[in-house]
């Protein structure tokens, strides 16, 4: 058992079972960095420490999301930084009901996560769907709302986030740009 600290009364009991180690875990800054090895090498990668908020969102569509819908959007964001990019999150009252993670690309990743959440009996009527780099395209939004859908977050950037606008426009779907790329190996 390792912790930061342990009450003195449950040190007594924990110190009962035979052969149980104890270990008192020092406080140590992490660094900034993160480190995958590879074959024949190593991948050096900054810790993804960003998150967006609701102020700094920026509804790049008619339709605006509902106080709801951006709690999700931002919850879901969580969750998507710390999955294996391409990633798409979808989430509904503060859960993940479909992940889509380690895709070759973005179209993949959504298919897998809707497939999940349909696997696990989830219903995805009113869910939000988190990216973590931009749609280039916009078959990403046409098969998100034909799956239900109700609101998106991508970082944006694109030179073709127009087309997915459109795309939100037409079907009144609220679309907001993280300005946040979060991008995993």
């Amino acid at each position: 058992i390792i912790a930061p600290a342990y009450d003195e009364a449950a040190l007594q009991i924990l110190k009962q079972k035979k052969n149980r180690i104890i270990i008192l875990q020092k406080n140590k800054v992490a660094g900034n960095n993160m480190f995958k090895s590879i074959l024949n090498g190593v991948i050096e990668q900054n810790k993804d420490k960003a998150l967006a908020t609701a102020d700094t969102l920026k509804t790049v569509t008619a339709a605006i999301p509902s106080a709801e819908q951006i709690n999700d959007l931002l919850f879901a964001e969580k969750c998507v930084k710390h999955l294996k990019s391409n990633t798409i999150v979808l989430a509904k009252s503060k859960q993940l009901v479909g992940m889509g993670c380690g895709q070759t690309s973005r179209i993949d990743a959504l298919k897998q996560a809707i497939s999940k959440a349909k696997e696990f009996g989830f219903d995805l009527h009113g869910a939000v769907l988190v990216s973590d780099a931009f749609f280039p395209f916009s078959d990403c939004v046409e098969i998100a709302y034909a799956a239900g859908i109700a609101a998106i977050l991508q970082p944006g950037g694109s030179l073709r986030d127009k087309d997915s606008i459109d795309r939100c426009n037409e079907f009144g779907l609220p679309m907001v740009f993280s300005g946040l790329r979060h991008f995993r190996h």
